[in-house]
C-alpha cells in the first residue's frame, strides 16, 4: 500500500500546467478555436524528432490537454508537423498531404533538418528543407527539439 501511495504522490500527471508560452499567438491560431487536429509527416528524418513528438503526446507532457490531437488522415488535420529534410521521394507526397488538408491549415517544421537540412545538407537524395517544398508557418529548432518545445509550439497554435 505504501508503494502505491508513493507513486501517486510523485506522479507528474497531476501537476499544474506550465505557464503560457511567451509571445503572442500567431493570427492563424485564432482560426482554430483552441483545438487542432495534428498530422505528423516524416519527410526523411533520422527518427529522433518522431521520438520526441511521441513523448510530447505521451502521458508525461500530454499535448492533448492543450487541445492538440493526433489524426491519421491529412483530410482531418488542421496542422502538419513535418520532420526531417525533404527527400526527393517525399517532396511530392508532402505537397499532396498539405494540399489535402482543409483550409485554414498550418505547417510546423520540427527540428533543424526541417529548417535547413541539418546533417543531411548537400545529400544526393535531399530535395531541400521543408520551407523549400511547402510554405512553413511555425518552426521548432533543435536536434531534436525536446517534447517541452514541441508542446510549447502546439500551445502557441491552439492559444491555450
Amino acid at each position: 500500500m505504501g508503494l502505491l501511495r508513493k507513486i501517486r504522490d510523485t506522479g507528474r500527471v497531476a501537476e499544474d500546467a506550465p505557464p503560457r508560452p511567451e509571445g503572442e499567438s500567431p493570427p492563424e491560431a485564432q482560426k482554430f478555436g483552441g483545438s487542432v487536429q495534428v498530422r505528423c509527416v516524416d519527410a526523411g528524418s533520422c527518427n529522433g524528432c518522431e521520438i520526441e513528438i511521441a513523448a510530447a503526446f505521451g502521458p508525461v507532457y500530454d499535448a492533448e490537454r492543450y487541445g492538440a490531437r493526433l489524426v491519421a488522415s491529412p483530410r482531418h488535420a488542421d496542422v502538419a508537423l513535418v520532420t526531417g529534410p525533404v527527400t526527393r521521394n517525399m517532396a511530392e507526397p508532402l505537397r499532396r498531404t498539405v494540399a489535402a488538408m482543409p483550409e485554414p491549415r498550418m505547417v510546423v517544421a520540427i527540428g533543424d533538418c526541417a529548417l535547413n537540412c541539418g546533417e543531411f545538407v548537400g545529400g544526393y537524395g535531399v530535395e531541400g528543407a521543408v520551407g523549400d517544398v511547402v510554405p512553413v508557418d511555425l518552426v521548432v529548432p533543435g536536434c531534436p527539439p525536446g517534447p517541452q518545445e514541441i508542446v510549447a509550439a502546439l500551445r502557441t497554435v491552439t492559444g491555450r
